[in-house]
């Protein structure tokens, strides 16, 4: 369950500790005070997408807790996370550059992760929830959630995509038969001119650099022939210079040891120019005049240029390129077995099917039981001879399963049941919706529940129900409810004030806990206005000891 709520600087919230109990409990204050802050502050926590107008008007950050008790479900969430902990925290926090930040317990935490927890602690049924059950998608969500069915869903939903894309495989291996021996037919032609030319690996890096040696020949001889005798070849070589220059020093070195680094320095340059002429030496022993050679290396690295240029790519590419060309002909002529892809096929739509057909079932069994607990709520909420029914019809195989979900109403006796969105007045729907919402949570494995001004378009008698109802879903579960309606908020085991204040021009929004005297006072006003009365004040009183 919501153990407490902790609000800092939000729209008009500048600090808010609201701490909870287990029960019903009811928010109510006058219109414009910030009732639905409370959700909207507590579902940043839950995952929801953040806005920098969220931040209050002069504060630099936004930041919310949300503090739970934790159960089988959640404790199993947070040891696949690594995370320990005797309770739950999430956390959330805003800044004005419109950078959210989400923690779970402390430890960073992705609005994913936030919204994967949530759905296992809280359940928020919004203001527009009646609108959205208008849509085929949520009345199904609806009837899968009353019935628990939500791992079976999962099942087929995935046995559906492997069997799609099974079937999407055997689509293609047909239709693209023509296609790959066109394929096939072109690529052998490409293969059978690189193998002709067989360029090797890191040849034109090689042929380059032997081509650049062999055109200039006559110039690296003429250099290297010259800079050997400047070096080694005369008594007025740099070797023999460097030498004198060596011994020179040698001899003045016994003299003044300070010499000993600049002998060191010239011994390492003459050994290092002897080693440079011996390297020269070496080098014009190999390097040679060779036109003939040079052709040769010419019409080389024309004929790999050419080919190159043919496949659109660079010359030192062509080997690279072969060998993609001989890895996409050999996955090609690999033997594509229709028959084996058939017999997939077949086995994943069997497996699909059974999955389906248990979801069916199952479904069935749960629209059976959510009718009639519907149907009799309605009867309730003045909405008497009224029906309501669940009707599976059967339809094409789908990620969904085999049949479509559609809640049919009839709003009064002697009528035929249509679909809701075709029958049922605004105030029907918002009746209906509430009706489907509580039976449905009823059996819901979800410790929170929360309903936003839900009884919108209802009052009197059907008010009284309504927070009969809740208040009854309050013995299994914590029910937080945003309310204007007395009757509802007279059925609540506990009961918060919303209400705006000025402060230095500023408007601050405050929830306070009542007590029974306050409830009393916050009732009357709820019943007549800003004028309160004794008469208000008895009803009210009265409304409070007959819930």
């Amino acid at each position: 369950m919501l153990l407490s709520l902790h609000i800092r600087d939000f729209v008009i919230v500048e600090k808010s500790d609201i701490h909870f109990q287990e029960g019903f409990t009811v928010f109510s204050g006058e219109t414009g005070a910030g009732k639905s802050i409370l959700i909207d502050a507590l579902s940043l926590t839950l995952g929801q997408r953040s806005e920098p107008h969220f931040i209050r008007e002069g504060a630099e950050k936004a930041d919310i807790s949300a503090i739970f008790t934790i159960n089988d479900a959640v404790k199993a969430w947070l040891e696949q996370q690594d995370i320990e902990a005797e309770e739950l925290i999430l956390r959330r926090t805003i800044d004005r550059q419109g950078k959210s930040r989400g923690f779970i317990n402390g430890t960073p935490a992705t609005l994913t992760q936030l919204r994967e927890i949530a759905e296992l602690v809280i359940d928020i049924h919004g203001q527009h929830a009646h609108q959205q059950l208008l849509k085929a998608s949520a009345q199904r969500a609806m009837l899968d959630a009353h019935g628990g069915h939500q791992h079976l869903v999962k099942t087929v939903q995935q046995d559906w995509k492997v069997w799609q894309k099974a079937l999407e495989a055997l689509k293609q291996a047909d239709l693209n038969r023509e296609q790959q021996d066109a394929l096939r037919e072109r690529l052998s032609w490409q293969l059978s001119e690189l193998k002709q030319l067989k360029p090797g690996k890191n040849e034109w890096e090689q042929i380059d650099s032997e081509y650049n040696r062999l055109a200039h020949a006559s110039s690296l001889l003429e250099g290297a022939a010259q800079t050997l005798n400047e070096l080694d070849n005369d008594q007025h070589s740099l070797c023999t210079a460097l030498s004198h220059a060596s011994a020179r020093i040698a001899q003045l070195m016994n003299k003044d040891p300070q010499l000993t680094g600049i002998y060191e320095t010239l011994e390492s340059a003459r050994i290092a120019c002897v080693e440079a002429a011996s390297d020269l030496a070496s080098y014009l022993d190999k390097v040679e005049l060779d036109p003939q050679r040079l052709e040769q290396t010419e019409q080389r690295m024309r004929a790999m240029f050419d080919l190159a240029k043919k496949f659109k790519i660079e010359p030192e590419m062509l080997y690279d390129k072969q060998h993609s060309l001989e890895e996409e002909l050999h996955t090609l002529n690999q033997a594509i077995d229709i028959e084996a892809l058939q017999k997939e096929c077949s086995r994943l739509e069997n497996i699909y099917l059974t999955n389906a057909k248990q979801l069916s079932t199952a479904r069935q069994k749960t629209a059976l039981t959510l009718s009639e607990a519907v149907t009799d709520a309605m009867q309730t909420l003045a909405m008497q001879g009224g029906k309501f029914e669940i009707e599976l019809q059967e339809t094409a195989p789908s990620a969904y399963g085999l049949e479509t979900v559609q809640f049919n109403v009839a709003g009064h006796a002697g009528t035929t049941p249509r679909a809701l969105a075709k029958v049922a007045s605004g105030g029907e729907l918002a009746r209906i919706s509430l009706a489907l919402s509580v039976m449905a949570n009823k059996a819901h494995q979800v410790p929170t529940l929360i309903f936003d001004e839900v009884d919108t378009g209802i009052g009197g008698a059907v008010a009284e129900v309504v927070g009969q109802l809740l208040r009854q879903l309050g013995e299994s579960h914590q029910v937080l409810c945003v309310t204007h309606l007395p009757q509802v908020a007279a059925c609540g085991h506990h009961h918060f004030e919303v209400s705006k204040k000025q402060d230095n021009g500023e408007t601050r929004s405050q929830i306070l806990a009542l007590s029974h005297a306050e409830r009393i006072e916050e009732i009357a006003r709820m019943l007549g206005g800003m004028n309160i009365t004794d008469t208000s004040r008895h009803h009210a009183e009265e409304m409070l000891n007959n819930a």
